[in-house]
């Protein structure tokens, strides 16, 4: 569902900030988010991505600043909204001693659903997730990825308006992660708004309608992807192996080649950048005259990743390798 611009923002704040002893997690955070749009936060671990959940779902309070979610002003009372809310934590907050069955069934409980309705939607949400079988088995047996899809499930059986996800897909399997994807999108497309927390660059282009970066608790860009894609529209980009680099290889290459712009990612790697095409055999024969070997040019796809290393400085590499480790935000 495309978001609306003919009513108030969905969730709503202004000037944001917390604070744990000297450091701030949130810096004076202002953003919207409108009725059934896909929502996005996007940056590294530690920028504060988990923290501003937190403080929208009432899981902590403000130092400043407010917060309104559906019309409800909930800066003062953090539990205003609860009953539009949905929430799925990056640590799972579900009792691994229940059954998946049960542990849909209390939930639904804390929301006040009548015994014979929760029941019929525990079964319900067990049949769609793909988790029928394990309906009788306990939480703590489950895989990950059933983990994930089972917590997903217990945040959205009371059918909230908007639904947290906080990193959904960090450190579960391929076929798993994929679809978790599908069923966040079939949720959206069923008029849910969803707000998403990741460090997956590429999840965030995939699903969201616009995405904020947060550095360091700040927003440092927000807008539509296909916004924020336009300006690396029509670049060249090339990614060059070589057997060595260094800082006067590229003083050299710039100076030899002043269409081009090189970024160097690691010693024996650079990429360059260009409006116009990029010739593979002058750069060839520049190298083999510095006494380098070229090893390898492979042509890449613009992508969100270039946009988001030019925006807030951190290079891809550091969000590859977060991905790789997993972790909160």
């Amino acid at each position: 569902m495309s978001p609306t611009k003919d009513q108030s923002p969905f969730i709503e704040t202004s000037e944001l900030t917390k604070k744990f002893d000297k450091i701030t997690a949130v810096d004076k955070m202002s953003f919207e988010v409108d009725q059934g749009e896909f929502f996005g936060f996007l940056g590294p671990n530690g920028a504060g991505k988990t923290t501003t959940i937190n403080l929208l779902t009432g899981l902590a309070r403000p130092d400043s600043g407010t917060i309104r979610i559906g019309g409800f002003e909930c800066t003062k009372n953090p539990k205003a909204a609860q009953h539009l809310i949905g929430v799925v934590p990056d640590e799972s907050n579900l009792y691994p001693e229940l059954s998946g069955f049960d542990n849909l069934c209390f939930c639904a409980a804390l929301y006040g659903m009548p015994k014979k309705v929760r029941r019929t939607k525990a079964r319900e949400l067990l049949e769609t997730f793909g988790l029928a079988e394990a309906a009788d088995r306990k939480f703590a047996g489950y895989s990950k990825g059933m983990k994930r899809k089972l917590t997903i499930a217990a945040g959205i059986i009371h059918s909230p308006s908007v639904l947290f996800l906080d990193e959904p897909t960090t450190g579960i399997d391929v076929a798993s992660a994929r679809n978790i994807r599908q069923l966040v999108k079939g949720l959206h497309r069923a008029g849910t708004t969803i707000f998403l927390t990741t460090h997956y660059i590429e999840e965030a282009e995939r699903l969201c309608d616009r995405i904020a970066f947060i550095v360091k608790g700040r927003i440092v860009g927000v807008d539509t992807v296909a916004n924020l894609l336009r300006p690396v529209q029509g670049k060249r980009v090339m990614l060059f192996s070589v057997s060595h680099s260094d800082a006067v290889l590229f003083g050299k290459l710039a100076a030899a080649f002043p269409l081009l712009e090189f970024r160097a990612l690691s010693d024996g790697q650079f990429r360059i950048e260009s409006t116009e095409s990029i010739h593979i055999g002058p750069l060839v024969r520049f190298l083999e005259e510095q006494g380098i070997e070229a090893l390898e040019a492979r042509n890449l796809h613009p992508s969100l990743e270039d946009v988001f290393v030019r925006i807030t400085g951190i290079e891809v590499d550091l969000m590859k390798k977060e991905k790789e480790k997993g972790g909160g935000a």
